[in-house]
């Protein structure tokens, strides 16, 4: 299981821009602002072959007990319990203060791992930055520079060398798939409806599910493995003491399963909650079925409106298939079986070579890369790079100049030509190397001052 690491500190020590070096994108907003972030933020990174999950936090404040900021507090207090190792982010420019110290006891008291950065150093001596930060008495303080990327991949390598290398996952054998979703949209009585039994509770009350649950069935000769996850709530809500695990074990079953079965609420509108859980289960890459329960309940009017919700705030899920519902009254529910089915299949599949390059060529044939400036990419073959999702790795030369939109032609391309429904697929590009490259180019049609004189006397 990927180990998690928190970042926390004092507002403004530069947490929201490590999370976004960390995790190469810029999904956290960064300014020179304090308290811009103040939920829990979570993100993918990899160094080498070692994947990890990140939280960003708000500014931690320990003695503020009322407000905004004591909440940002009771997040940051979340996201420590929930991490394996807490990175302790300070502003080496400013240097050590109070607030600082007061965190360093906090973090003192727990068994989490730490490990302080003293950020901002760029142009500066590390030594001399660092040297105040060993009151802490925890540990060597590591110099970085969150926005030049100084240092960021040392700390990172130091952190993860205390965590066991993830062994290849075998290939399974049969479809596993987990259920999501809000709060108290239907999930266990989903699971009940498909085991035909009540195996999990099933309350009208939002979060009866606590844990990710994990069961093993057999349907029409198949076999099956379904994970009942907890309600995944906006994370301003989540202040019980149990649940504040909810949303990372959801998100632990999302990355371990094959196929995810997002459940919406007939009778309510499409929530930016759900919005986001799709994106997530679309970021891990996950194979995907819809599922909208409560469908006898909702009434013509709620019934158009999820349409023009789902048409329009979930339009990046085009490759799943929707499925109207209810669980309670097992209508429809079997119907599941065969996108999940269909969607586990299109997530393992094995694409010859061969088969993929002609692919790409006639995707070629129809609508070429465009121009960068005077040059146009050139794509040769294709091979496949892994598969849950599938991957297909695509060789030749000026590749970096491919233009997002060919990229997502090319996707689309190659669910369309193989039949991928349900799942979603990855290009990637790699650029051939050239054997000249650094090499002195032969010199042809020009002749030296000796192999001059020589021909002269020849004539």
């Amino acid at each position: 299981m990927k180990p998690t690491i928190a970042l926390v500190g004092r507002p403004n020590v530069g947490k929201s821009t490590l999370f976004n070096r960390l995790t190469k994108t810029r999904d956290a907003l960064v300014a020179d602002q304090p308290g811009l972030t103040r939920d829990r933020h979570y993100g993918h990174g990899k160094v080498g072959e070692k994947p990890y999950l990140v939280i960003d936090t708000g500014g931690f404040e320990p003695v503020i007990d009322e407000g905004i900021m004591f909440e940002m507090a009771k997040q940051t207090l979340q996201a420590i319990d929930e991490a394996d190792a807490i990175v302790f982010i300070v502003d080496g420019r400013n240097g050590l203060t109070p607030q600082d110290k007061m965190i360093a006891n906090r973090l003192r008291q727990g068994d989490r791992p730490v490990w302080v950065a003293v950020n901002k150093i760029e142009g500066m001596n590390s030594a001399i930055m660092t040297a105040e930060f060993h009151e802490f008495g925890l540990g060597d303080p590591v110099a970085i520079s969150a926005s030049h990327g100084e240092g960021v991949r040392h700390l990172i390598n130091e952190i993860l060398e205390g965590f066991p290398d993830q062994e290849p996952e075998e290939e399974p054998t049969h479809p596993k798939f987990a259920i999501v979703g809000r709060p108290n949209v239907g999930k266990s009585t989903l699971v009940n409806a498909i085991l035909g039994e009540d195996r999990v509770i099933a309350f009208d009350q939002p979060g009866t599910t606590r844990d990710s649950v994990a069961i093993d069935f057999e349907r029409n000769g198949s076999n099956y493995t379904v994970i009942d996850t907890a309600g995944v709530r906006r994370r301003g809500k989540v202040t019980d003491m149990i649940e504040k695990f909810s949303v990372i074990k959801t998100m632990q079953a999302i990355e371990d399963c094959n196929v995810v079965i997002l459940v919406l609420d007939a009778t309510q509108d499409v929530s930016d909650q759900d919005g986001k859980i799709a994106g997530f289960v679309l970021e891990s890459g996950r194979a995907l079925v819809v599922a909208i329960n409560k469908w006898e309940a909702a009434d013509l009017e709620q019934r158009e409106t999820i349409k023009r919700d789902i048409a329009r705030k979930l339009a990046f899920l085009d490759f799943a298939k929707f499925h109207n519902i209810s669980a309670l009254q097992g209508s429809g529910v079997g119907d599941l079986f065969g996108s999940i089915n269909q969607a586990y299949d299109a997530a393992m599949i094995k694409i010859p070579t061969p088969k993929l390059t002609r692919a790409l060529q006639l995707a070629m044939e129809r609508q070429q890369p465009p121009l960068a400036g005077k040059i146009r990419p050139k794509m040769r073959y294709a091979h496949q790079g892994g598969s849950n999702p599938p991957v297909v790795i695509i060789h030749g030369n000026a590749l970096e100049a491919v233009h997002a939109s060919y990229w997502r032609y090319l996707e689309h391309f190659f669910i369309k030509t193989f039949k991928l429904q349900g799942t979603p697929l990855r290009v990637q590009f790699k650029k051939n190397d050239n054997p000249f490259e650094g090499k002195e180019a032969p010199q042809r049609g020009r002749r030296g001052p000796q192999a001059a004189k020589n021909a002269l006397k020849r004539r």
